[in-house]
């Protein structure tokens, strides 16, 4: 009985080594095959200084700038031109919903992918990504996943684009990353039993390799998706240097943590609409399946990701200086206010009024994307009979971002046959 066991866990090793490496093999070649030819020889042409798209003239005159006191309000037209730095699992998918019904409300241009949902991440952003670009054009929007290149994101956006992003306290963004990403880097293969992300922490060199494939997944994620070297020791200079760079690039920095807080700040920098902020949570998971993190784990975590740490510090002192010049108290009644918008909205589009897990979502236009080899992702079932005026409001509300893409026009072939490669391994 005792040689058995080992025998059993080498078998399991051997299987996961082999799969693992198919689909490494799988995953190279589709990229190898879907990857546009960087074309560093691209004709410089300026971009316009802005998109030709705007807000109607009636909608932009009742809007009134929530920057300025009520003695000296003024009008001003909500901004439409938008780069949104999409970190990973920080609710992103959350206000890319939030970014498509805007776009699409104003008729503005979106720089999408080709092939996938993506900008071919984890290479640093080349505008020969977006789908069908030609030098001089200009898009209103970017918002889908990318390794962040400042001065190619420039080359497709007007100048007076406003930049926004969002982070997560690291922590918790770090078990969030090993929970959906963590099959796909091959060093964790080596961990077992329930507990990996313990047994990870305790000695993550162990499990990591600066060079290995998708490593970048386990280690100052937030830094990497910001184009920066991720294994910056803490005391190097270039963090700093990096954090300021960003903190003159982007106009927000939201926080998961703060999230409706972090919207009402959005309304005040573009001037929107309350109505334009309306969101149900996307791509979120099963309580169940989130690992609970000790303190001792929660300090292991802020350790191994020390520069994440510090770039949320940062922007989280940033942020609340911002909530202080915006009123505290004024602050509570915006959040209030939208929170009850949202319970409404809930109430008329979705059956039960809450979230369900996987295998309870009937449609399969609602059936959110999931981590391989699990379930833990929760979508919503639309409420039968909803009435005309909010059928259409409710249903793009509830459509995960990979089905709002494809609707939205963006080809995603290589996403959708990784999806049916998933599907026959059973993954």
């Amino acid at each position: 009985m005792m040689v058995g066991k080992p025998v059993r866990q080498w078998r399991s090793i051997c299987k996961g080594l082999i799969l693992g490496a198919l689909l490494t093999t799988c995953m190279i070649l589709l990229y190898c095959l879907s990857a546009p030819e960087v074309q560093f020889g691209l004709q410089e042409v300026p971009v316009p200084y802005s998109c030709a798209h705007r807000p109607s003239a009636a909608h932009s005159s009742t809007i009134s700038n929530s920057s300025h006191h009520a003695s000296g309000q003024r009008t001003c037209t909500p901004k439409v031109d938008i780069m949104f730095m999409k970190t990973h699992k920080t609710a992103s998918s959350t206000f890319l919903n939030i970014l498509f019904r805007f776009g699409e409300k104003h008729h503005l241009k979106f720089a999408f992918p080709n092939s996938r949902n993506d900008f071919f991440y984890p290479s640093p952003f080349h505008r020969s990504q977006v789908k069908d670009y030609r030098p001089g054009m200009c898009f209103n929007i970017i918002c889908n996943h990318m390794r962040f290149n400042a001065a190619e994101v420039a080359k497709v956006l007007p100048a007076d684009t406003s930049y926004i992003t969002i982070l997560r306290e690291p922590a918790d963004l770090a078990e969030s990353s090993f929970h959906y990403f963590g099959r796909v880097v091959p060093l964790t293969w080596k961990l077992s039993g329930d507990e990996k992300l313990r047994e990870f922490l305790k000695d993550p060199k162990l499990y990591y390799d600066p060079e290995g494939f998708n490593s970048f997944y386990l280690k100052n994620l937030l830094f990497f998706d910001f184009g920066q070297d991720n294994n910056l020791h803490p005391d190097d200079p270039k963090g700093d240097e990096a954090i300021h760079a960003i903190a003159k690039r982007f106009h927000l920095v939201m926080l998961v943590e703060y999230f409706e807080e972090s919207l009402i700040l959005l309304k005040d920098v573009l001037c929107w609409d309350m109505e334009d902020l309306l969101f149900f949570k996307l791509n979120a998971r099963k309580g169940s399946t989130v690992s609970k993190l000790t303190p001792e784990l929660r300090a292991k975590a802020l350790e191994w990701n020390a520069i994440d740490w510090k770039l949320y510090q940062y922007f989280n002192a940033t942020f609340w200086h911002k909530v202080d010049a915006y009123g505290r108290e004024r602050m509570a009644r915006d959040v209030a206010e939208l929170q009850r918008r949202n319970a409404e909205m809930a109430s008329i589009c979705i059956e039960g009024g809450h979230a369900v897990d996987a295998g309870s979502i009937l449609e399969t236009s609602m059936q959110p994307w999931q981590p391989i080899g699990e379930k833990s992702i929760m979508g919503y079932n639309l409420k039968k009979n909803v009435d005309k005026a909010h059928r259409k409001l409710c249903r793009k509300m509830l459509t995960p971002e990979l089905q709002y893409l494809s609707d939205m026009g963006v080809n995603l072939w290589i996403t959708r046959l990784w999806g049916r490669i998933r599907e026959i391994l059973h993954w």
